[in-house]
C-alpha cells in the first residue's frame, strides 16, 4: 500500500486542513525491518538498546543505504562494537522538553489540564527515513515511551479534552484520523510504519458521534470515512462459506457474519523483536509464523497481552487471538453500521442507509445467537477453535451496553455478572486469572473503566455506574497524592497498601497517561461532588 498516495478530498470535514494536508512529508514506505535488514535483526536480537522499541524509533544521521553497507563492510573486523556503530549512527528520539512541573497542592483537575499539551505533539519538519507516519494536525500521545498517536486510546483521551474544553486539539485529531483513512484506508494501530498491518478497535465511529455532540465537527461529513473504515474490516467477506474465516472476517454455523481481531503479518513484531521470538521459541509444535500472527492479532485488540486470548492455563506463546470471536469488537461494528445508516439517512441515501441497517440488524441478532450466554447472563468471546463461549469473566462485556445493542434484560443481568465478579476494591478488574500480563487480574483499566460506567448509565444502572466511578477514581487520586502522577494502568484489587500502578507485560509501568487522564477528567467533570475532586499532588 502506498504512503505516498494524495488523500481523496471527501467533503467539509477534510477542506478545513487540505493545505496542512499538503504540506505533511512523505513517510518512509519502508518499515525499520525491512530498510536495515540483518543490521535491525543484529540489533534487536543483540538488545543493543533495554527496550526494543527504541530502535525502531531512531532517525539515522545519513541515509540507511550508507548505513547498511558500512555495517557490512565492518561487522566482521576485529574489535568491531555493535553498539557504539549505531549510537554514532542513529539518533534516538526523546520526548520534546517541558517545563512542567506538577505544583504542590495541585488538584487533579488543574493536573490534567495543564498535562494535555505536555502531551501534544505538532507537525514540525519531517525528518527522512522515520519511522513516525507524519499528521497534518496536533495529536496528544499517551505518553512515556508511546510518543505517537494510538487509535483506541485516543478516543478515551477526547472523552477528557472534551471535559477540559479543548475544542482545538479536539478539531486537530478529528482532521487526523480523517486524513490516516483517506491516506491508508484505515486508522493504523498508531501513525509509526511498523504498525502499518494492523488496527486497532475500530472506534473512529464513536470519536466522530464525540465530535458532533460537543459541536467540534458535524458528523455527515465523515460519512465516506466511515464506510471506507467498515470496507476495511469486511474485506473478503463475500466469498466465505459457513464456518471460513478470512482476515478479519468470521462465517459462523448458521451463515451468519462477525468479525476477529488480525493482522496482515506473520514476523516478530518490529518494536517487540526479541520478546516475539522468544515467545515463539517456547513453543515446540505450532509453527512461529502462526504465533507471531496471533501475538500481532492480540496487539490489534488493544489487549496486548491477557489470558482472553491463550488456551485456559497457558502462558504467551498459547495465544490464538484469531480464534476467537471477540464482544468488544462485534459491538463496536455494529455501532458503526448503525451510524453509516443514521447518516446515510440523514444524506437522503435511503438505499444506503437500509443496506447498514440490515447489516447492524443482522450483527445484533447473530451476537444474541453466538455471543450472549444465557447461563452467564452476559454477552462474551466465541472460542473458534473449542465450539463453544469464553464464560470467564471479562470486562469486555460492557461493550455492548455502550454502544446500546442489549436489550434493557440483558442489560441488568451483564452489570449483575461484571460486580459478581470483576467489581474489586479499587474499580473495575479486567479479567479474573492471574497470569502476569498486563490485561489481567490484578489490573484496572481507564477504557474499560469508561465502558462499564457510560454503558450501565445508558441504561439507567446508576448505582453499579456510581459504583465503579467512586472506587476508580479513590485509587487514581490515592495515587496521586502520594507521586504525584498518573499511570498507564492501576491495580484494584486491594492489596493492603492502598493504590498502586499496575504491573505484568513486556515493559515498565508509563507515566502521563493519555486514557486514563481523558477518562479521570471527563468523571471528575461529570461527578462535581466526587471526593477525587480534593486529592492534592505530594508536597515533595
Amino acid at each position: 500500500m502506498s504512503s505516498h498516495r494524495a488523500p481523496a478530498r471527501t467533503g467539509r470535514a477534510g477542506e478545513d486542513n487540505d493545505a496542512r494536508v499538503a504540506s505533511v512529508a512523505p513517510a518512509d514506505p519502508l518499515s525499520p525491518a525491512e530498510r536495515y535488514a540483518e543490521l535491525f535483526e543484529a540489533v534487536q536480537l543483540g538488545r543493543v538498546f533495554d527496550d526494543s522499541k527504541t530502535f525502531v524509533d531512531c532517525i539515522p544521521r545519513k541515509h540507511p543505504d550508507e548505513i547498511l553497507a558500512e555495517y557490512r563492510a565492518r561487522q566482521d573486523q576485529p574489535g568491531f562494537d555493535l553498539g557504539r556503530f549505531v549510537r554514532e549512527r542513529f539518533e534516538t528520539v526523546q520526548p520534546p522538553p517541558s517545563e512542567y512541573v506538577s505544583d504542590p497542592d495541585q488538584p487533579l483537575v488543574a493536573h490534567i489540564d495543564g498535562l494535555w499539551d505536555v502531551l501534544t505533539r505538532h507537525p514540525r519538519q519531517h525528518r527522512p527515513f522515520s519511522s513516525l507516519l507524519p499528521l497534518p494536525c496536533a495529536y496528544v500521545v499517551p505518553g512515556g515511551r508511546f510518543g505517537e498517536l494510538y487509535y483506541w486510546d485516543s478516543y478515551f483521551t477526547m472523552q477528557g479534552l472534551a471535559a477540559s474544553g479543548r475544542h482545538d486539539l479536539l478539531r486537530d485529531m478529528a482532521d487526523n484520523f480523517a486524513w490516516l483513512i483517506d491516506h491508508y484506508g484505515h486508522v493504523p494501530n498508531g501513525n509509526r510504519s511498523y504498525y502499518l498491518s494492523r488496527s486497532q478497535p475500530p472506534v473512529f465511529a464513536l470519536m466522530v458521534e464525540l465530535f458532533e455532540r460537543h459541536g467540534v465537527r458535524e458528523a455527515l461529513p465523515y460519512l465516506p470515512r466511515l464506510r471506507r473504515e467498515h470496507e476495511f474490516w469486511m474485506r473478503d467477506c463475500d466469498g466465505l462459506r459457513n464456518g471460513e474465516a478470512s482476515r478479519h472476517c468470521v462465517r459462523m454455523d448458521d451463515g451468519a457474519l462477525l468479525n476477529r481481531y488480525w493482522d496482515e503479518q506473520d514476523r516478530p513484531r518490529e518494536e517487540e523483536y526479541l520478546e516475539d521470538i522468544t515467545t515463539a521459541r517456547a513453543q515446540s509444535v505450532r509453527p512461529r509464523a502462526e504465533v507471531y500472527r496471533e501475538l500481532r492479532a492480540a496487539a490489534a485488540s488493544g489487549w496486548d497481552f491477557s489470558s482472553r486470548w491463550c488456551d485456559e492455563g497457558g502462558d504467551l506463546s498459547t495465544t490464538r487471538t484469531t480464534s476467537f470471536v471477540p464482544v468488544d469488537l462485534n459491538a463496536f461494528l455494529y455501532f458503526l453500521e448503525a451510524q453509516i445508516s443514521d447518516l446515510s439517512t440523514k444524506s437522503g441515501d435511503g438505499d444506503t442507509a437500509e443496506h447498514y441497517g440490515a447489516l447492524a440488524r443482522a450483527r445484533c441478532e447473530a451476537m444474541a445467537r453466538w455471543l450472549w450466554d444465557e447461563d452467564a447472563g452476559a454477552f462474551v468471546d466465541y472460542d473458534l477453535m473449542r465450539g463453544c463461549r469464553r464464560t470467564a469473566p471479562c470486562a469486555a462485556a460492557a461493550a455492548p451496553l455502550y454502544v446500546g445493542l442489549a436489550s434493557e434484560s440483558q442489560a441488568k443481568r451483564t452489570v449483575a455478572w461484571l460486580r459478581g465478579g470483576l467489581l474489586q476494591r479499587g474499580g473495575l478488574g479486567t479479567t479474573c486469572v492471574v497470569s502476569g500480563e498486563q490485561w489481567d487480574e490484578p489490573n484496572g483499566w481507564a477504557p474499560l473503566q469508561w465502558l462499564a460506567i457510560a454503558g450501565a448509565r445508558r441504561y439507567g444502572l446508576d448505582e453499579f455506574a456510581d459504583e465503579i466511578r467512586r472506587r476508580w477514581l479513590a485509587t487514581v487520586g490515592d495515587l496521586y497524592r502520594r507521586e504525584s502522577k498518573l499511570v498507564e494502568k492501576y491495580v484494584v484489587a486491594d492489596t493492603g497498601d492502598g493504590a498502586v500502578g499496575g504491573g505484568g507485560g513486556e515493559y515498565p509501568l508509563q507515566d502521563g497517561f493519555g486514557w486514563t487522564n481523558g477518562v479521570t477528567r471527563r468523571l471528575l467533570h461529570d461527578a462535581p461532588q466526587d471526593p477525587a475532586h480534593h486529592a492534592r499532588a505530594a508536597s515533595g
